[in-house]
């Protein structure tokens, strides 16, 4: 592992006991069924509401952007050497339509959200999770999860330390799933397509990234906000998101609605996290080395509800 630990020493346990070896303009938005919060501070939010488990969510409308990188795009930004060898799996740069519009979380799940989960039996719930996650939660002490990552866990601070299969669970309670990168992209890019959720150029005041010593309440960067109204999408953690990663997907991936490679090894994370840099902050990145068992202190994730979907056991993992 190289990434994020070598920032700072990671917290949470690794104590995992089961490991699972892995092979190699659309319609019109639908009115808000539920209560709307207070926009008066956020005027580029479309359209907000809180879904059926009281959590904030935005609109984010059908249509294109480019997606992925260019040259052009980190000419001038310092690229770690750790990560320079992957910055070909973010290229070509190209261009995606995303047909349906989707209601995205406007920022990561907090603590205060995952543990009504957990109150509510989502560790004892089978038909929340996949087939391989309740396999893997079987050889798991059940009690410890998920993985604290310091003795005090803040209500509104994100929830860290959950592997991909926990979050995916938590998603299909909220009646969701995880969003697929070209979802979480467009999210955060928008159709102009920018660097950073609000421009092209980084700006530490705008997100948790540069020097940052841990997690923030999340919403704690309003000026960072997407051009939907997203927050958090370039630092404080990263985040899980659907797809399986695949250094040379983006040569042949659909035009419309990507998916993601159908099965593999490793799942990809999207946006930065405290304690990185601008590189890696950048919307475009996708971080390339987690397996859906891990967990550490810098992942988190959100959640999408599509229009008219339910979510379907279709991991691609093979035993």
């Amino acid at each position: 592992m190289i990434k994020r630990k070598n920032f700072y020493p990671t917290i949470c346990s690794t104590a995992l006991l089961f490991i699972i070896m892995l092979d190699a303009s659309g319609p019109s938005k639908p009115q808000a069924n539920n209560a709307k919060t207070n926009q008066e501070s956020f005027p580029n939010i479309s359209e907000l509401r809180r879904d059926a488990r009281g959590v904030e969510q935005v609109w984010t409308s059908a249509g294109s952007y480019f997606m992925g990188t260019d040259k052009e795009d980190v000419a001038g930004i310092e690229i770690p050497q750790w990560a320079a060898r992957e910055l070909p799996a973010e290229m070509p740069r190209h261009e995606v339509r995303i047909s349906k519009g989707f209601w995205i979380d406007r920022h990561e799940t907090t603590n205060r959200e995952y543990r009504a989960f957990v109150e509510d039996g989502g560790y004892k719930t089978k038909q929340y999770w996949s087939q391989q996650g309740w396999e893997w939660l079987q050889g798991q002490k059940m009690e410890s999860l998920p993985v604290k990552y310091v003795e005090k866990e803040e209500p509104d601070h994100p929830r860290v330390c959950v592997t991909w299969f926990e979050a995916e669970a938590y998603a299909h309670w909220r009646g969701g799933r995880l969003p697929y990168e070209a979802e979480w992209e467009y999210a955060a890019r928008g159709p102009k397509s920018l660097i950073y959720p609000w421009g092209n150029n980084f700006d530490p005041s705008k997100a948790n990234v540069v020097e940052s010593e841990g997690l923030t309440a999340v919403g704690s960067y309003p000026d960072g906000a997407s051009w939907v109204g997203t927050l958090d999408m370039a630092g404080n953690a990263m985040e899980w998101v659907q797809d399986w990663l695949s250094a040379d997907y983006y040569g042949k991936s659909p035009k419309v609605d990507p998916k993601g490679p159908p099965e593999g090894r490793r799942k990809v994370e999207k946006g930065g996290w405290w304690g990185s840099n601008p590189f890696v902050a950048r919307s475009a990145y996708k971080h390339f080395e987690d397996p859906p068992t891990y967990q550490d202190h810098h992942i988190g994730f959100r959640v999408v509800t599509p229009v008219e979907e339910e979510w379907e056991d279709e991991d691609g993992l093979e035993l």
